[in-house]
């Protein structure tokens, strides 16, 4: 198993890191417009369409992030969009973990994958548009869902007492959010000190929010969206649990599905645009 996860990550990292600092948007745009189509499919599945079905969600999702890239939107998008993201996924998030994986069957499927699709597209769309803000951006805002998720590890077995969501992802301790909390305020720090020293392409989103937003408002804004990047793993987590998957699909070795590796980023993306649009 530990043998295919390395496979499987230096085969992505091999396809990623050159279209992520190539020049041009549409490389990066395109090799993320694949993966977001085969989460699509992912997410038709895990919501009860058939293989067809789910296929036909998959391709629909890609050619409207291609439309998306075709008119500009992929350089610059709406701001309202990233607003609704937050709106929705503030209000949709909370309203899904509290009816839980029993609760969530219950919506329609028409719905359910309108919702997800919806989801997928808005966030594939805030990754294009942070890559066109520049690199030192948009690896901002990867490393802040990574560094969660690792300090949000670590501090959950060492200290972890309390479940979040005992339902939904027994694994997870109000423990381990406290100090996914707390690495990122390091990790913005950090950041912050190396824009100031190095020579970088683009501001981070921790000194734009600093710049926009003041000290207060760069911690309450990481804090929010340490928050949100948990709420979309808990999300990713109960729809698989109320389709009885243990992984979206197996389409990475080792990894799972695409789903299993963006559900924390799908909210983080576009509501870091909207914070550092203020």
């Amino acid at each position: 198993m530990l043998k295919q996860r390395v496979i499987t990550a230096l085969a992505l990292l091999a396809v990623l890191l050159p279209v992520l600092f190539a020049p041009p948007i549409w490389p990066f745009a395109s090799v993320t417009l694949v993966l977001i189509g085969a989460a699509g499919w992912e997410w038709g599945r895990l919501n009860g369409a058939a293989s067809t079905a789910a296929i036909g969600l998959g391709v629909l999702l890609a050619m409207a992030c291609a439309l998306a890239l075709w008119v500009g939107w992929g350089v610059a998008a709406p701001s309202l969009a990233w607003w609704l993201a937050t709106l929705v996924w503030v209000l949709g998030g909370v309203w899904a973990i509290r009816v839980g994986p029993a609760g969530w069957p219950m919506l329609s499927k028409a719905l359910r994958w309108a919702l997800g699709l919806l989801a997928l597209w808005v966030a594939w769309l805030a990754l294009a548009n942070a890559k066109a803000a520049g690199v030192n951006f948009i690896l901002s805002v990867f490393c802040l869902v990574w560094a969660a998720d690792i300090a949000a590890y670590f501090g959950g077995r060492a200290f972890g007492k309390r479940k979040l969501a005992p339902a939904i992802s027994p694994g997870k301790s109000w423990e381990g959010v406290w100090s996914g909390m707390a690495g990122v305020l390091v990790l913005s720090a950090a950041w912050v000190a190396l824009d100031r020293s190095w020579a970088v392409d683009s501001a981070s989103l921790y000194t734009r929010l600093l710049e926009r937003l003041g000290l207060a408002g760069l911690v309450l804004a990481v804090l929010f969206l340490t928050a949100m990047s948990v709420v979309g793993d808990l999300t990713e987590s109960l729809v698989k649990r109320g389709a009885g998957a243990k992984d979206s699909s197996g389409l990475l070795p080792g990894h799972g599905g695409v789903l299993d590796r963006i559900d924390a980023l799908l909210p983080v993306f576009p509501l870091a645009l909207a914070m550092s649009s203020i």
